[in-house]
């Protein structure tokens, strides 16, 4: 009965590249699964310049086997994760909107309602995560990212989530751009938890050999962004040269004082002590300010959609 059906209006936003052999399947699965829990809903399908026939199969699901609204964003070129569902983040309109980072399936459908039926007991975002044992690559990326950045929340690796408008809205409002979505919403204010879940497939592991290279890039520009991770390893690196630069021209004073030194090596040696100890305290106050510039390059918006799609019925 549609009385029986959550009135939220719902949108679902799921990145696709190179997926022409699972976005089929994913779309299936997730279209049964909100048409029986919601009135209304779209799908927002973001294609990152897919090299495939991704797109095509999109767009023949929606002909064929949609009733709601789906949305295709082509991006002009490929964007990586972030940038590509900042653009289909901003285009839905739902009350809630759900985020796919993939569309691999490792886990039971029913999943996917309770992490919206949990969001109303008071949370404003709402992630979905696997019990299985993570991968070592991600436990060593989450404990270095927790240590050294200064979030509300601690991250963990997820599968999808849920974010109430309330938090699109609050996420907006601290950055146009989002080079790192889990940790503006881990640090945004607002009451955040995990549902966990247990895997009844190791379909995650095939998403994961796919998507390597890009996962490694974000989490190189995370902790590079969201952490003080390079802040503290240059500032060590300085101080090591600083304190044997200081060490140089004490050995150059002893020397002078208690041996007989080349002609000019007491002076040439504590000029480039002196020149060194001063490039290297000038470049410890440019990385500080490099790292406040790197804050404002937030507020530009970067992403580029070559088109948009709408199939409706």
């Amino acid at each position: 009965m549609v009385n029986d059906k959550e009135k939220n209006f719902i949108s679902a936003v799921v990145y696709v590249r190179n997926s022409e052999n699972t976005i089929k399947d994913f779309l299936t699965k997730v279209n049964e699964t909100l048409s029986k829990t919601f009135v209304k809903y779209e799908i927002i399908c973001v294609n990152d310049a897919s090299c495939d026939d991704s797109a095509k199969i999109i767009r023949e699901f929606g002909n064929n086997s949609l009733d709601c609204p789906l949305s295709i964003v082509n991006m002009g070129v490929y964007q990586g994760l972030e940038m590509s569902m900042n653009a289909g983040v901003d285009l839905s309109i739902g009350d809630f909107v759900y985020e796919f980072d993939s569309d691999v399936i490792d886990y039971d459908m029913s999943v996917v309602t309770d992490i919206y039926f949990h969001s109303l007991k008071g949370y404003d975002i709402v992630a979905a995560a696997n019990n299985s044992k993570k991968r070592f690559s991600s436990k060593m990326f989450y404990r270095l990212f927790n240590r050294n950045a200064k979030t509300q929340y601690k991250l963990s690796t997820e599968s999808f989530r849920i974010l109430s408008r309330r938090a699109i809205n609050r996420v907006h409002s601290l950055s146009k751009t989002i080079p790192y979505r889990k940790a503006l919403y881990a640090n945004c204010g607002l009451k955040i938890d995990t549902v966990h879940y247990d895997a009844i497939s190791n379909n995650r592991t095939t998403g994961a050999k796919i998507n390597g290279d890009l996962r490694r890039e974000t989490a190189l520009d995370s902790l590079i962004l969201f952490t003080d991770v390079g802040y503290r390893a240059s500032m060590i690196l300085t101080l090591i040269m600083i304190l044997a630069t200081v060490g140089i021209g004490i050995y150059t004073i002893l020397v002078f004082a208690l041996g007989h030194p080349v002609p000019g090596f007491t002076t040439t040696m504590l000029v480039l002590t002196g020149a060194f100890f001063g490039v290297f305290a000038i470049l410890t106050i440019i990385i500080k300010y490099l790292s406040l510039l790197v804050n404002l390059v937030f507020k530009k918006q970067r992403y580029l959609i070559e088109s948009i799609e709408k199939i409706s019925k």
